[in-house]
């Protein structure tokens, strides 16, 4: 069910198929993820795009891109983040919307970053909607917390990240807990919230992901 493509006939388009002209749309598939920090969200992220073609929209990344090529949308950005303010949620928005219009052909696309809040995924939604698709499906990488908290303890040692120790990383959980929460009810009223069993190998979570999948 993954980029189906189907043809409108035009109003001059006959029974016979002599200069009968199509429109052409296409079903996307359009995933939103989430994941706690420690949950492999990166890593599932990058064996979904492989997997079925998506391009990746990562806010962040369109965020510095827009102001660092000094855009319209980017300069209005600057302006609210040099004076401390937060990026309003239409500017996003727009800017996600500018990057998805160069996306013409694309398979699909998963969201990095965003939404975050229910006001940002009822704006996606209608952004999404003017150009004829729709969120697919929200996966949602649950993974226990302690188990949580021993990857970010041993990722920590590795990496020497000085966010990565037990004070810090609990603080992060309980904020990502608190915003996801409401999110998730979100996307469980809108049919499109699927739960994803994140213990186990990578292969093992991926498995889950690509059956969830099937079922869009």
């Amino acid at each position: 069910m993954l980029a189906l493509q189907w043809r409108e006939e035009t109003d001059d388009c006959r029974l016979s198929t002599v200069n009968c002209r199509f429109k052409t749309k296409f079903f996307m598939l359009n995933i939103v993820i989430f994941g706690a920090p420690g949950s492999g969200k990166g890593t599932q992220s990058e064996l979904i795009i492989k997997e079925y073609g998506l391009d990746h929209i990562s806010t962040g990344d369109v965020l510095r891109s827009e102001m660092k090529n000094e855009t319209e949308l980017g300069k209005v950005a600057k302006g609210y983040i040099e004076k401390g303010q937060l990026v309003p949620d239409e500017l996003i928005v727009d800017m996600l919307a500018k990057v998805l219009d160069s996306k013409k052909a694309s398979k699909g696309v998963i969201f990095d970053g965003f939404p975050r809040t229910i006001p940002q995924a009822k704006a996606l939604k209608e952004m999404l909607n003017k150009r004829g698709t729709d969120v697919s499906v929200m996966l949602n990488l649950q993974v226990d917390e302690p188990e949580l908290i021993n990857r970010l303890l041993e990722r920590g040692k590795v990496s020497g990240r000085s966010d990565d120790n037990l004070e810090t990383i609990k603080s992060r959980l309980d904020v990502y807990h608190k915003q996801t929460a409401p999110l998730a009810d979100y996307y469980i009223g809108e049919g499109k919230h699927v739960a994803i069993h994140g213990m186990g190998t990578i292969e093992e979570i991926f498995g889950r992901i690509k059956d969830a999948v099937k079922n869009v």
